[in-house]
């Protein structure tokens, strides 16, 4: 079909076309698996076991056969970790995001939006069918305006934001939140997929990053493929509300549940990770260490004291072409371009992993140095 091919060729011309690179054979610096827990030795044991007596797969969604013991372990897991009544596990992020914002919001509803929040929570809110406004990043006045002047005029309304924004790695003001959501009576849903296992001394989340205790109008969304190091999504709040999810979360009812060897090895991880809290401060430690050295070599790198380093570089054609020259040295860090970041605002997602030694980054470093066309830190930083 010849509008594909032209479709193909105009996304090339804007230096904006995609492909998948195999990261067998490269040393991989942009991965989430922050803490290091996806082939921890504890975990792939608990994964091979529960494996030879579960099977691959569930066998259907959680609602027909595919509840198990693993999961109901699992749900009850992160409910206490995230000291969180309640939770129900999902398939994916996306999957949590595009089922659980349209059961709450829908036709006659009002919903805020951060104008970074990830594509899964953009895509969902437009499933949801209710007015959607989205007020610039972190801009809680111009959110607070945007209340004012609209929330009397609809049902139910809904803020949504993530907890911290997976391509800069700042953070959302939780305090500021919470008082909007309850001057306002609104819900608070936030994706918490990069908080956590990071934010907070224990990586519990942004809670308690800001030192508070989590309130009924709440929604706590994350993931189990970051910090955690496997593959899934979770959605804590009351048991009333996961009542109703269970009840009116489409991609929930629709959806084959988790393998029960992945609800065990998430399990597992989680279990690691309050043993071992020095995880969470020695990767933000290291976080810190990174930015410095990338810094001193001369690149303008955003950093927010999470994991999330991103190489700035804002032009999409030299980020392009720096990501596939690190490539033919061994290096895998990816260009991050637009639609998943603003134009202009291109980028290398790097990000600090408790995985990388000490000779792994003293690769990274002398792969960035040896690059042609080193970006200058006089390069806009917004």
């Amino acid at each position: 079909m010849q509008w594909l091919e032209e479709e193909l060729r105009r996304i090339q011309e804007q230096h904006l076309f995609r492909k998948r690179k195999l990261r067998e054979s490269l040393k991989d610096f942009c991965s989430n698996d922050y803490l290091a827990l996806r082939d921890h030795p504890e975990v792939k044991e608990e994964v091979i076991k529960t494996l030879k007596d579960y099977g691959l797969g569930s066998g259907a969604s959680a609602l027909v056969s595919g509840y198990t013991k693993q999961h109901k372990a699992l749900e009850e897991k992160l409910s206490s970790f995230k000291e969180v009544p309640s939770c129900l596990l999902f398939g994916s992020g996306y999957l949590a995001n595009i089922g659980t914002i349209p059961a709450l919001a829908s036709e006659g509803d009002l919903i805020l939006s951060d104008q970074l929040n990830h594509a899964s929570i953009i895509d969902a809110c437009r499933l949801s069918k209710a007015k959607v406004l989205v007020f610039p990043h972190l801009d809680y006045q111009n959110a607070e305006e945007l209340l004012k002047e609209n929330r009397k005029h609809y049902r139910r309304c809904l803020i949504v934001s993530d907890s911290v924004f997976s391509m800069d790695g700042d953070v959302a003001h939780l305090p500021t939140l919470l008082r909007l959501a309850d001057e306002y009576d609104c819900m608070l849903f936030l994706d918490e997929a990069h908080a956590t296992g990071i934010l907070g001394q224990r990586g519990k989340g942004i809670f308690e990053e800001f030192n508070l205790k989590w309130q009924e109008r709440v929604i706590l969304m994350g993931t189990l493929s970051k910090a955690v190091g496997s593959y899934g999504a979770f959605v804590c709040s009351s048991e009333k509300l996961i009542e109703y999810l269970i009840n009116k979360a489409r991609s929930f009812i629709f959806s084959t549940s988790l393998p029960p060897a992945i609800c065990a090895g998430a399990k597992k991880a989680i279990e690691i990770a309050e043993r071992e809290p020095w995880r969470v401060q020695r990767v933000k430690n290291l976080a810190e260490s990174i930015y410095k050295e990338l810094s001193k070599i001369g690149f303008s790198v955003k950093f927010h004291h999470t994991p999330i380093l991103p190489i700035m570089l804002y032009s999409e054609e030299k980020a392009i072409s720096l990501s596939e020259a690190l490539f033919e040295k061994g290096v895998l860090l990816q260009a991050i371009r637009y639609p998943t970041v603003p134009k202009g605002e291109a980028r290398l997602r790097l990000t600090a992993s408790l995985r990388y030694t000490e000779e792994d980054l003293e690769f990274l470093y002398t792969s960035l140095k040896t690059l042609p066309h080193l970006p200058l830190t006089s390069l806009p930083f917004p």
